[in-house]
């Protein structure tokens, strides 16, 4: 199996592998699904995969909640891996993770990006659907800093994906299920090592939100990722994980530490060479604060139309300077 697995992984513009068991080979190439006809997932192929790959603690999770999330090295190559039960059998799906951790300049990210990230503390938002490369956008981030700051980092990812060496700065790597048991213990136990920069893979229950938010307001720069699409319904988001009773509250926590919103969206380049990513960018400037703690984030976009000079960027705006500069075609953007 991780002969096949490897053989694949060498597809130009490949990300993501899917094995059903019955069914053909299926790859995701540069934003495509492309099926294999020839190659049909057989049940003895996933078990191989199961065998060689997950440990007795994790098995025993899989086989109690029905899915799992690990990473997997075949080779010289990483992947985010997930495993999960569905009708037909036993399915994998696997996302490559390049070994590199790419330029922050090559990302071509709005240039305000650079100048926040530079804060001493606040609350950075990454946000989109799964694939959209915000893994990579943080990384990235993340890397930056590390080569040009004295500071101590941790990240809580589930699983880890980019490994960091340490070089300007200190940094430590915790894995949900191998170094801690949930994103929450772990944030609240990074509060107690030092931290100057936190970043959180995922901020999905109220604990975990409570603590980055508590995390960003007493002078840690914290990172976090979140399932939406746009400033407003990120902000939305958070405040409703939450109880109406202590709403009014997070929207006045919320409007002291944010810092910026960044949305990407990744979008087949015009000479299929790959994939290139579009940003919305959500700065934070007195307006948008006053309108987080009033509860008016409907007027968000508005203030963002007329806050370019602090450096924000709408979608459509960010869509078509790639459409006017040619990286992109009209039948992808839309």
């Amino acid at each position: 199996m991780d002969d096949v697995i490897y053989k694949i992984s060498q597809e130009k513009g490949l990300s993501d592998i899917h094995f059903q068991t019955g069914m053909p080979v299926a790859l995701r190439i540069n934003g495509s699904i492309i099926k294999q006809e020839n190659n049909i997932v057989t049940k003895a192929q996933i078990s191989k995969f199961i065998s060689e790959h997950i440990k007795d603690s994790a098995l025993e999770k899989l086989e109690n909640e029905k899915n799992i999330d690990l990473a997997i090295q075949v080779k010289d190559i990483r992947f985010r891996a997930n495993v999960f039960d569905s009708m037909n059998g036993r399915n994998i799906v696997l996302r490559k993770i390049e070994s590199t951790i790419p330029d922050y300049d090559s990302l071509n990210f709005p240039s305000v990006l650079g100048d926040v990230i530079q804060n001493r503390n606040g609350l950075i938002l990454v946000t989109g659907p799964t694939g959209c490369g915000k893994s990579t956008s943080l990384a990235a981030m993340i890397n930056r800093i590390n080569e040009s700051r004295q500071a101590n980092i941790i990240t809580i990812e589930d699983p880890i994906e980019y490994i960091h060496q340490p070089k300007k700065s200190i940094i430590s790597q915790r894995e949900v299920g191998n170094h801690a048991t949930t994103f929450a213990s772990a944030l609240r136990a990074s509060l107690r090592e030092d931290p100057d920069v936190i970043l959180v893979g995922e901020l999905r229950d109220l604990e975990t939100v409570a603590l980055a938010l508590t995390a960003a307001e007493t002078g840690h720069l914290v990172f976090g990722t979140v399932h939406t699409s746009g400033a407003p319904n990120t902000i939305h988001r958070i405040v409703d994980v939450f109880p109406p009773s202590q709403q009014d509250q997070i929207r006045a926590q919320i409007a002291t530490c944010i810092k910026l919103v960044m949305t990407q969206r990744l979008i087949k380049k015009a000479d299929d060479s790959g994939r290139v990513a579009a940003f919305e960018i959500m700065v934070s400037n007195v307006a948008v604060q006053n309108l987080i703690r009033e509860n008016k984030i409907h007027q968000i976009p508005s203030a963002m139309q007329t806050g370019a000079g602090d450096g924000m960027l709408q979608m459509e705006k960010s869509i078509e300077q790639l459409l006017s500069a040619g990286v992109i075609n009209y039948d992808e953007a839309h």
